[in-house]
């Protein structure tokens, strides 16, 4: 290929035993090792701003001579392993515990380390596999915390939940906090700036040896809504990620260790998330595995006419079956236990009631 760039979206999803059956027989490919196959494939490509588009079989482009039609189909279908020991044959739920007096759904329900810490409980017993703790919100026109606030909210939270055995994360841009939360026991990083927001984030995540998930966002926080755009939300998106990607294997942090988000409500408007939940499979052509967090975000606000946020479970409840539906390997929500019975429900349906624990 030259002059341009040809992007691969799996289409004509399929699931359980019809997944199984068309992968074996060859019309179908396998999600990012499954248990998600796709018959269909839009090839997308770009030559400046000009995006052509065009609908293929799976077995056509797999049987084509193009070295780089293979590769990108390698990076789809290759099954991930996933960190911390999770099944990557499923979509995982992380728990949002945010220790903050102004986030945009909760904030100042957690804000205290005892409240933050119940929270966290609660959730795990409910079904979390990951408690995702944060000590800055970063809602649209959010002001920085201070770092040592940060580190004073998050840091007793995360030593009693690593304490009970369970698995966390630090939701943190910071490289102290990183380094500290750490230390206290977060067994990964989750950073909305794809490791940018320091110039150290991806040294030090490589030398601290745990996984990281690496986010898009457009702009801060303080103004990222005021008017996002772009050329073609999706392929912009991916190509961020897929340069964040590259800039951490260049400096030693193997992408093995690596969990793409694409940054749902992160500077971008109600059509752009939308788009992106429309054409998610695109992101597995990363190679690395996803990470969405949609809950109760705005644009289900406005789907559904509901001003306060935590009044739109339901509307969550979609969006994260959706995800699942398009091979995403985890969902990061506020209502752990509902999500958790959704999930549980598509599943059997999808499987026929086979292998549902």
């Amino acid at each position: 290929m030259s002059d341009g760039r040809a992007y691969l979206r799996p289409a004509g999803l399929l699931w359980g035993s019809d997944a199984v059956e068309a992968a074996a027989s060859g019309e179908a490919g396998l999600l990012a090792g499954g248990p998600v196959a796709f018959a269909r494939i839009e090839m997308l490509f770009r030559q400046e701003s000009t995006v052509s588009r065009s609908w293929h079989a799976f077995s056509d482009l797999r049987a084509s001579h193009d070295s780089d039609i293979i590769q990108a189909l390698d990076k789809i279908t290759a099954a991930r392993t996933l960190p911390l020991g999770l099944d990557a044959g499923r979509t995982h739920v992380m728990g949002i515990v945010n220790v903050t007096p102004d986030s945009f759904s909760d904030g100042g329900e957690t804000a205290d380390a005892a409240s933050a810490i119940a929270r966290g409980r609660e959730q795990a017993e409910t079904g979390a596999n990951i408690l995702d703790i944060g000590g800055e919100s970063t809602r649209p026109g959010s002001e920085p915390t201070p770092e040592q606030a940060e580190l004073d909210r998050v840091l007793p939270v995360i030593e009693a939940l690593a304490g009970d055995g369970l698995t966390i994360s630090c939701d943190t841009r910071r490289p102290a906090v990183m380094a500290a939360a750490v230390k206290a026991g977060a067994a990964l990083v989750n950073d909305i700036t794809a490791l940018q927001h320091d110039a150290a984030g991806i040294a030090t995540v490589r030398d601290l040896g745990v996984p990281a998930v690496i986010m898009h966002s457009q702009g801060e926080p303080r103004t990222m809504q005021r008017d996002p755009r772009y050329d073609d939300v999706a392929l912009d998106v991916f190509d961020h990620l897929e340069a964040r990607i590259a800039a951490c294997a260049a400096q030693g942090l193997d992408p093995a260790r690596l969990i793409a988000d694409p940054g749902i409500g992160f500077g971008k408007t109600f059509s752009h998330n939308l788009e992106l939940l429309q054409r998610m499979t695109l992101f597995h052509g990363l190679g690395v595995p996803l990470l969405v967090g949609a809950s109760r975000k705005a644009f289900i606000g406005a789907l559904s006419g509901e001003r306060q946020a935590a009044r739109r479970m339901a509307g969550s409840l979609g969006a994260a079956c959706w995800l699942a539906m398009q091979g995403v390997q985890i969902v990061r929500v506020h209502d752990v236990a509902a999500t958790v019975q959704a999930l549980k429900v598509l599943r059997a349906a999808a499987q026929g009631g086979a292998d549902i624990s």
